[in-house]
């Protein structure tokens, strides 16, 4: 692969990954019915000696858990 590769919006899917897409088993993840999305979480809670664990899509998200985690309350505030 040749040129820049940083950026989800610059790279495009190769066809072996177009047919992986299309052909990948899913399912709602929010009532645990993605089989992909379950078998990542299973192997980093393992990877990590975790009981469980939770796939964060983006940094915006995995951020904003840590900040909850530590508000007790709705309308708590970091500073």
């Amino acid at each position: 692969l040749m040129g820049k590769e940083g950026s989800d919006t610059v790279t495009k899917p190769t066809p072996a990954m177009r047919l992986a897409i299309s052909e990948a088993v899913v399912g709602d993840d929010v009532f645990g019915d993605d089989p992909s999305v379950r078998e990542l979480e299973g192997y980093a809670a393992g990877l990590m000696g975790k009981e469980a664990a939770v796939f964060c899509p983006s940094g915006t998200m995995a951020n904003l858990m840590a900040i909850m985690a530590h508000c007790e309350t709705r309308g708590n505030e970091v500073i």
